[in-house]
């Protein structure tokens, strides 16, 4: 099946499941349960009794996933704190400064307007968005999953010595499957659980309807149908690119837990992600905190990949959205020019040899 077709396939999921979408009914309060709720807040419900998590949210933050070296031993800023690194990171972040060598001005490959990393930390003030471990950083790669890194690394090293190899990312381009899944347009950044920031395109729209939850994902605008009605796993041979969702309710929380990656839709542009094997479990959590705010908590477990479990944490806050299509197959043209620069390059150097 074709890019186009399948992305109309989603498309017409989803589509089926937000004819049937429910809209708010009578709020219920909430059980006990519910993580972090604002004090008082009922959370509202859809017709069958579930709580309704639907709208457009995002995920933008300047909070980073792990706790930058210059806060090791602080958990939490204080508002001035808070104040001083958001305007910091806002002049770091700004791509309308042109200073630097005209390589570097070139790197940066869009003006400001376009990118969407947010301006804000997360309302806690926390220095992370890893809660667990309590260092606030990603546990160390197993020596297992060194291995296959370092593996994957001398094999692009030994192909890089003949083919033409992106400078610094040791990527070839003899084909397009040399290049990432970002850059193939499959899977990329956000759209890959768990769902992290991203530079940009980081909103994401909740359609439920009884028995299923979908969220539609800006970021190379795919679609995560998940089933809540009980449903099992895919059997293990059935390996999808973003997985296998399944979903059920405790209280007011929705829990999905995802199996059966490929262990091919890494996180390419996210180191800390990077090389996870295709054994990883990943157990989501969904809860809404307040009117604005749907609060995210994950938990990875690869041992095969890191040397313990970890979790993050982040909110989501509502978005009025529209979500705009990413179209990123059909307008990438980024990829023919990839592999035509390097047969130029692979030319030059054939042509250098022979006049050795």
């Amino acid at each position: 099946m074709s890019r186009i077709a399948m992305n109309l396939a989603r498309l017409a999921a989803f589509a089926a499941v937000a004819l049937i979408s429910m809209t708010a009914a009578t709020a219920q309060t909430p059980t006990a349960k519910a993580p972090a709720a604002v004090k008082g807040y009922a959370a509202p419900r859809t017709p069958d009794g579930k709580p309704d998590l639907q709208g457009i949210w995002t995920s933008a933050t300047i909070t980073p996933l792990e706790r930058p070296a210059e806060f090791a031993n602080k958990e939490f800023l204080t508002p001035a704190e808070v104040a001083e690194y958001e305007r910091v990171m806002r002049v770091k972040n700004n791509q309308d400064n042109r200073g630097g060598e005209k390589i570097e001005d070139l790197a940066r490959a869009y003006n400001d307007i376009w990118w969407d990393r947010g301006t804000q930390v997360i309302k806690t003030g926390r220095t992370s968005l890893v809660v667990d471990p309590p260092d606030g950083r990603i546990p160390a790669r197993t020596p297992e999953a060194q291995a296959r890194l370092n593996a994957r690394r001398e094999a692009q090293q030994q192909k890089c010595k003949t083919a033409a190899c992106s400078e610094g990312t040791l990527s070839s381009a003899d084909g397009p499957e040399d290049r990432s899944s970002g850059e193939r347009c499959i899977a990329w950044g956000s759209s890959v659980p768990p769902m992290m920031p991203s530079a940009y395109n980081n909103n994401y729209q909740i359609v439920q309807s009884p028995g299923y939850v979908a969220i539609m994902i800006e970021m190379i605008h795919d679609v995560r149908i998940i089933p809540t009605d009980g449903t099992p796993h895919l059997p293990s041979r059935v390996r999808p690119w973003l997985g296998d969702s399944r979903g059920r309710w405790e209280g007011d929380t929705l829990v999905v837990e995802t199996t059966n990656f490929n262990g091919r839709a890494a996180k390419d542009y996210d180191l800390s992600f990077k090389n996870a094997s295709r054994n990883m479990r990943l157990v989501e959590r969904f809860t809404r905190t307040d009117a604005e705010t749907l609060t995210y908590r994950y938990t990875v477990e690869d041992p095969q990949t890191f040397t313990r479990p970890f979790t993050v944490e982040l909110p989501l806050w509502r978005s009025s959205g529209p979500l705009y299509e990413y179209a990123c197959h059909e307008g990438n043209y980024g990829m023919p020019g990839i592999l035509s620069g390097a047969r130029v390059i692979e030319k030059r150097r054939e042509l250098e040899k022979s006049k050795r």
